[in-house]
């Protein structure tokens, strides 16, 4: 399934503009897997590894940020899903973003020896 391709720009919270020296806004990608049935999500930053991360979550009306657990489940070759727990849509190792696959297709076909086979998403 391919990602979603919904974007903001995230300004920063009053409390972080407080702590922080000239924060300036940015825009976010939506990390989820498209036809998602939730807000977008995107991550922040990694609260210590096993523990969760910051998210920043977002729809019509309002954004958020939210720290959430990672999701639990593992793919066949032990690979952790890259999502929050209980995310919607697909495990990260489902969502293929557009426009790496389409940049991982032009460096095989222009430089083979640089990309062996197995490398870079499924097209």
């Amino acid at each position: 399934m391919n990602q979603c391709t919904a974007f903001v720009l995230l300004s920063p919270p009053p409390h972080l503009v407080a702590l922080l020296e000239d924060p300036e806004p940015g825009y976010v990608l939506c990390e989820l897997g498209e036809g998602h049935d939730a807000d977008h999500a995107t991550l922040l930053w990694d609260l210590d590894g096993d523990s969760g991360g910051v998210w920043a979550r977002w729809g019509e009306q309002r954004a958020r940020l939210v720290p959430f657990a990672w999701c639990a489940d593992v793919d066949g070759g032990g690979n952790a899903c890259e999502l929050f727990a209980e995310h919607p849509a697909g495990h990260s190792w489902d969502v293929i973003d557009p426009t790496s696959a389409v940049l991982w297709e032009l460096a095989a076909k222009g430089h083979p020896h640089l990309s062996p086979e197995g490398d870079g998403p499924e097209l």
